[in-house]
């Protein structure tokens, strides 16, 4: 917080309306209260209706109705079975109390249609990547791609899914509950990209009816995989957003230090699970398969390690206080990003 005002510190703090101090009064002001409020649900709306047309446009009619199908339907819900673990075990790590599941499935719903931002974004700033790779080097430009926009993009607009809806409702009571609200936005997000992968390539063979099984089998194996990083990732912005919401004074660099450590993180997952993957295939007996899964275990162990000390450090605190017998503030204060 800031310093307070001259006329502020010489009344001893004391409240003068419109001019150390504002509250709605006047017809006009809570006409002002109202019309803030609606703006903000207003835009609030707009950014999910748009998210919705541009992921229904991402994915196509035909890419719909695929999805529709029992197999494919199939092949995504198990695809993101170890990224669902690993956001119900977060769940369950709560200390402070179950979060309601209407809250995380809304987030859930969110973040499958925000996906559609990352997908237009990310696309547009691949188009570039080959003026950058002339001046640089096709490494370099890789790395800024992984590591300034698909990582800042998508763990921005999984912290969008949480920040729509989940945040500014009383019953996000709790730092931690970031941890799992953002695990549940990473888990919408690997559903909608999974879908998108297993579409894309069934689309490419010609069919549901021309796709081989074995080629199916080892998309959904492969997305299985990789799911798990985006509940992890978000789940460590989303511990920071929790931060923010009770820290109204640092709320912007708290959320900002959550999505740096969030996107490193990603953006070095994308850029080493290539050539790390190759390595152990050279060094080892095992097909290829297995070593982009020894290799992405590896990494996300390390990654899961991390946001496993930030929860466990928060189980110590609240036990070291004995939190679980103080009753809940019902006002968690407020940041400057909440009307």
């Amino acid at each position: 917080m800031g310093e307070p005002d001259p006329v502020e510190r010489a009344a001893d703090g004391e409240a003068i309306y419109e001019v150390t101090d504002w509250e709605p009064r006047s017809r006009l002001d809570r006409i002002a209260v109202q019309v803030y409020a609606g703006v903000v649900t207003g835009s609030k709306w707009l950014v999910v209706l748009t998210a919705i047309a541009i992921t229904v446009a991402i994915v196509g009619i035909s890419g719909l109705d695929l999805v529709l199908e029992p197999i494919v339907s199939w092949l995504v819900v198990m695809s993101v079975l170890p990224a669902l673990a690993i956001a119900a075990y977060l769940r369950y790590a709560d200390v402070t109390s179950g979060e309601p599941i209407g809250l995380l499935a809304i987030t859930f719903l969110l973040a499958t249609v925000v996906a559609g931002f990352a997908a237009v974004i990310n696309t547009v700033a691949r188009g570039g990547l080959g003026v950058v790779a002339e001046q640089f080097g096709d490494v370099v430009a890789i790395a800024i791609f992984f590591y300034l926009v698909v990582g800042p993009v998508e763990e921005s607009v999984k912290l969008l899914a949480v920040r729509l809806y989940a945040y500014p409702d009383e019953r996000f009571d709790a730092v931690i509950d970031g941890a799992v609200y953002g695990a549940v936005a990473g888990l919408g997000f690997a559903t909608i990209e999974n879908a998108i992968y297993i579409t894309d390539l069934i689309q490419s063979e010609g069919g549901l009816a021309s796709s081989s099984q074995g080629d199916l089998g080892g998309i959904t194996a492969s997305r299985a995989i990789a799911g798990p990083g985006h509940v992890l990732y978000s789940a460590i912005a989303g511990y920071y957003l929790g931060l923010a919401k009770f820290n109204a004074d640092r709320a912007g660099p708290i959320i900002a230090k959550g999505l740096i450590v969030a996107a490193v993180f990603h953006g070095t997952y994308n850029l080493t699970v290539g050539p790390g993957s190759n390595a152990l295939s050279t060094a080892l007996p095992v097909s290829r398969l297995v070593s982009v899964a020894l290799y992405v275990i590896g990494f996300q162990s390390i990654v899961g390690y991390y946001l496993y000390r930030k929860l466990r450090r928060y189980r110590r605190a609240y036990d070291e206080y004995d939190a679980g017998a103080t009753p809940p503030d019902p006002t968690p204060e407020l940041t400057e990003f909440d009307p």
